[in-house]
């Protein structure tokens, strides 16, 4: 099964994961516009990252996980409004895709391990302990949104054969 966790949000990350390996994580996707050059999720890529990695796969063998944002306290309306637009480009293609999607939010992921009330670069910490492989994949502290890509796809792997 190739699960496929996902870190919404124009600095967030696209991990697939295979096995409970890590099979590639790639920064979002993004793409400028406008006058003022602002960076926005580009869709049309993603959907090339996604479907090059699932080209001849049976789509019964593939779980997107994407992490269930919502509005949250202090966020600028502007800020939240392209993080929600962000969101539904991906569901969007997924949808599109026809690929069976989950949700999981940040506080379930978290505690399960142990990240509540940590600091962002805790996930970062985390996914190097597990994946020790991978540790020069996250050796910059803007990787945290990688890390958090992984431990999503991480944590529905262990969770979901468990309910299976």
């Amino acid at each position: 099964m190739l699960i496929i966790g996902i870190d919404p949000g124009i600095s967030g990350s696209i991990c697939f994961f295979q096995d409970g390996k890590i099979i590639d994580v790639i920064e979002m996707p993004t793409m400028t516009e406008g006058k003022k050059n602002k960076r926005q999720v580009n869709g049309a890529q993603i959907f090339n990252e996604v479907s090059k990695r699932i080209d001849n796969m049976d789509k019964k063998d593939i779980k997107i996980i994407i992490e269930q944002v919502s509005a949250m306290p202090g966020q600028g309306v502007t800020s939240m409004f392209n993080f929600g637009q962000s969101f539904g480009i991906l569901k969007g293609i997924c949808s599109a895709m026809q690929l069976p999607m989950y949700f999981v939010r940040p506080a379930k992921w978290k505690k399960y391990f142990n990240l509540i009330n940590s600091k962002k670069d805790a996930s970062r910490t985390k996914a190097i302990e597990i994946f020790p492989y991978f540790s020069s994949n996250l050796s910059k502290k803007k990787d945290s949104n990688k890390a958090d890509a992984i431990l999503i796809a991480s944590f529905f792997y262990e969770t979901f054969r468990e309910n299976e």
